[in-house]
């Protein structure tokens, strides 16, 4: 398996990645990045313009990291960003009790999608991993995540990741805003 960092370049793999997939053609992983009405407003192809625009435009930092198989076909993605990349975050009430001057520096894995077929095979910790590395290779100070609480089990929302997870990969629980969901960080 060989995982790469997002960037232009990497757009059309990606989105070989996104259209096996019904939400992730219309979301694009844009979720975090836009309002409701602006999220609705895009899902039959706007939001893939939108992010792939995003994308084209960046100075260098990645949105996300891309894990292909060994025959070079994409089968699992993760984003990575500072956290002031996603505005939709920044008004959630889960992350109230961030320090909002840490936005630029903090960066935010806020999603996961690994292709079926290839899940359970430890494909998201090592997408997780290397989004780390992504962050720490751009000069952020940590990481941070808002993964599902708790053991599970989980059935819905597992694109967010779990608590397991991201304890696995060196990430402690710094706030519990609700039952379901857990803020966790890892500095760097």
């Amino acid at each position: 398996m060989e995982i790469r960092q997002v960037g232009a370049s990497l757009l059309p793999d990606l989105g070989t990645l996104f259209e096996s997939n019904s939400t992730t053609r219309g979301c694009y992983c844009m979720w975090f990045l836009l309002s409701s009405k602006e999220m609705d407003s895009g899902w039959g192809g706007l939001n893939r313009t939108r992010f792939e625009d995003l994308v084209s435009a960046s100075s260098g930092e990645p949105f996300g990291v891309l894990a292909d198989d060994d025959d070079g076909r994409p089968l699992g993605w993760c984003a990575i960003g500072p956290r002031s990349r996603y505005a939709r975050i920044l008004r959630s009430p889960l992350m109230k009790s961030r320090e909002p001057a840490e936005d630029g520096d903090v960066w935010m894995v806020p999603c996961f999608f690994v292709r079926v077929g290839a899940r359970r095979a430890g494909t998201t910790k090592l997408l997780l991993e290397a989004a780390v590395s992504a962050a720490a290779d751009h000069g952020a100070t940590a990481v941070e995540g808002f993964p599902l609480a708790g053991p599970g089990p989980h059935k819905d929302d597992r694109y967010l990741g779990t608590e397991g997870l991201f304890a696995a990969c060196g990430f402690t629980a710094i706030a519990r805003p609700s039952p379901r969901r857990v803020v966790m960080r890892r500095p760097l």
